[in-house]
């Protein structure tokens, strides 16, 4: 079954840097798109950040444009958002996404805290 794992979360001071991964199984990895989400407290589900299964394409939120970067390695099956300059109003869980066969999984979501 489709499984996602995200972890590399935690407190970060404003203007740190934090690496996420999400790491997948149960399918054919290296042929989806892979997305992070974000919710924050009080808040919708918003897509942060898609790369297709080449990396032939990113897309960013345009609140993160320039400071987070996804990339892949379809060897190790998983996914990464790297995220710099951070700032308190990126606070929220953050969670890995595919869309395989019309369905949407999700993994559990990582924490992150950006405070002082």
């Amino acid at each position: 079954q489709v499984q996602l794992v995200e972890s590399g979360g935690g407190l970060v001071q404003p203007g740190g840097s934090l690496t996420l991964s999400c790491a997948a199984s149960g399918f054919a990895f290296s042929s989806y798109t892979m997305t992070w989400y974000r919710q924050a407290p009080g808040k919708e589900r918003e897509l942060v950040a898609s790369i297709t299964s080449t990396s032939g394409s990113r897309n960013y939120a345009d609140s993160v444009k320039g400071r987070f970067t996804i990339s892949r390695d379809n060897v190790k099956k998983t996914v990464y958002l790297q995220m710099n300059s951070l700032k308190p109003e990126d606070t929220a869980v953050y969670y890995c996404n595919v869309r395989y066969y019309a369905n949407h999984f999700w993994g559990q979501g990582t924490q992150v805290t950006v405070s002082s």
